[in-house]
């Protein structure tokens, strides 16, 4: 048995990059800065200074390439080839925290995670998501390295557009009930139903702290829900796919969101937004009671996440597209962590039963 929890250290302060080099100086003396564009603007500058400090120095920074596909993991170890280098360190969200995790693997050096959003777990889990160059899903990675470290600025995250957090808490979400659902197949064991506990609990305070939390960013105002959720966003949620592995792994709403993905107008729609969405059409797929689906509506009121199709750009779909949607979806490695087999036929059943119920609450 082997199992991957998470990074050796987290470290959540307010106004952590000024003191970052104090952490990163054990890796060696030499930096390589991989990350978005926004990202590496946020953070450059105080890394800098704090790594000279230190006695290190930055050698390059890098552009991750804007999606994590194979050809930007491929040009960027051909770059780091080049260069002179201890550690990598990787800033962004999850996409290019992804990349970075992919390129790490590749080319065997230490990896610390800078987080400038809380909109996924991907700093904290040691897979990564496989993207092609024009953004639709391909495939979950495990060629990928787990980060030795995750160091997040609170101050950072603040100050980030809301809309980012509020996708953080839609992927948060889909932890509980995907866990609860793919763990049905699988042998109760300690590790799983320890899984299965932390994801449950992780879903009540998504629900009491979200309203919160949310507009605590919109005031820019620092307040322990904020700090909570973005605890609960990289950490806590990256801790469910560690201590449950393959048998608590993303499920039925995920497999949903690549399926939307093949589809252009959804990519201006956030990794999470999308998620949730994919989880009101796998509780219908389940069978689950209507009302607990308008109850988990009422909440994406609350913290502004999407429930039509219409929210995330989809004014409509012709009848050869509902099909694609279909057959796709059903190829995605997740769809197959469902406890039962799922057809073409029910998912188009079940996006569209969860867009027919959303666009019902649009009106009331």
């Amino acid at each position: 048995m082997k199992v991957t929890v998470g990074p050796a250290q987290y470290i959540r302060e307010s106004g952590l990059l000024s003191e970052i080099g104090l952490y990163i100086e054990k890796f060696g003396k030499k930096a390589v800065l991989i990350g978005g564009i926004i990202s590496r603007e946020t953070v450059e500058a105080p890394l800098i200074e704090s790594l000279t400090k230190h006695g290190m120095t930055l050698e390059q920074s890098l552009w991750y390439g804007g999606e994590a596909s194979i050809t930007n993991v491929d040009l960027l170890v051909e770059k780091l080839d080049t260069l002179d280098y201890d550690v990598i360190i990787a800033a962004g969200g999850g996409k290019a925290i992804d990349t970075v995790k992919a390129v790490a693997h590749r080319v065997n050096k230490p990896l610390v995670a800078i987080p400038t959003i809380a909109a996924t777990c991907a700093a904290t889990t040691p897979i990564c998501i496989i993207y092609s160059d024009e953004g639709e899903f391909l495939e979950i990675s495990r060629e990928s390295k787990v980060p030795e470290m995750v160091l997040v600025d609170s101050d950072v995250i603040l100050h980030a557009p809301v809309r980012y957090l509020i996708a953080g808490i839609g992927d948060t979400l889909a932890k509980w009930f995907e866990t609860k659902t793919s763990a049905k197949k699988a042998i109760p064991n300690a590790r799983n139903q320890t899984a299965i506990a932390i994801a449950g609990q992780l879903y009540q305070t998504m629900l009491n702290i979200g309203k919160q939390a949310v507009t605590s960013i919109e005031e820019e105002k620092m307040t322990p829900e904020l700090e909570d959720m973005i605890d609960a966003v990289i950490l806590i949620s990256g801790s469910v796919s560690g201590y449950g592995g393959d048998d608590c792994r993303t499920a039925g709403a995920h497999a949903i969101y690549s399926g939307l993905t093949i589809f252009p107008e959804v990519h201006e729609t956030y990794h999470g937004e999308i998620v949730a969405f994919g989880i009101l059409a796998m509780l219908c797929m389940e069978g689950e009671d209507e009302q607990e689906i308008r109850e988990l509506i009422r909440y994406y009121q609350e913290v502004s996440l999407p429930y039509t199709l219409k929210q995330m750009n989809i004014a409509r779909l012709t009848e050869a597209q509902w099909q694609e949607l279909g057959e796709v979806s059903v190829t995605i490695e997740d769809m197959a962590n469902m406890p039962f087999d799922v057809t073409p036929e029910m998912v188009v059943k079940a996006v569209s039963k969860a867009d027919s119920i959303g666009n019902e609450m649009l009106v009331k």
